[in-house]
């Protein structure tokens, strides 16, 4: 077992008031529907490793809590991040951060999606070393 505190991303959850049309949204998005479901949970596996995308009805969040956007960011490797970016516009997304370099081999943009949930997606090419794939 690895001494790491932090193996790698497992799951990360979003809320949603309308927690019926974000699971819609989300399964157009990622052309998938979740694969468990739960009263008012639904968890999508995505990527290469499976990540899981938890929503879970904003009426479940701890009392006292805020189930709205925290400060903190996942960003998604995707390989074409200008096709993705226009994707989740056309989605009824909301631009939060528009692509922006972050050096050579790294460019993230990000967007609020219709729930309020802040979706970052980048292109990056350590994720793709990490595969083994080679950028041409």
């Amino acid at each position: 077992m690895s001494t790491n505190t932090l193996r790698g991303l497992s799951t990360i959850s979003f809320w949603a008031e309308d927690h019926a049309a974000a699971k819609k949204w989300y399964a157009e998005l990622l052309g998938i529907e979740p694969y468990f479901e739960r009263p008012g949970y639904a968890e999508f596996r995505i990527g290469d490793y499976q990540h899981e995308l938890g929503l879970i009805d904003s009426r479940y969040a701890p009392a006292g809590s805020a189930a709205s956007p925290g400060g903190a960011i996942v960003y998604w490797h995707v390989d074409d991040l200008a096709a993705t970016y226009e994707r989740l516009l056309s989605l009824g997304a909301k631009p939060y951060e528009a692509p922006t370099e972050r050096g050579v081999g790294f460019v993230t943009a990000s967007v609020v999606d219709p729930f309020g949930n802040i979706l970052g997606i980048m292109y990056n090419r350590h994720y793709l070393e990490v595969l083994g794939i080679r950028e041409s």
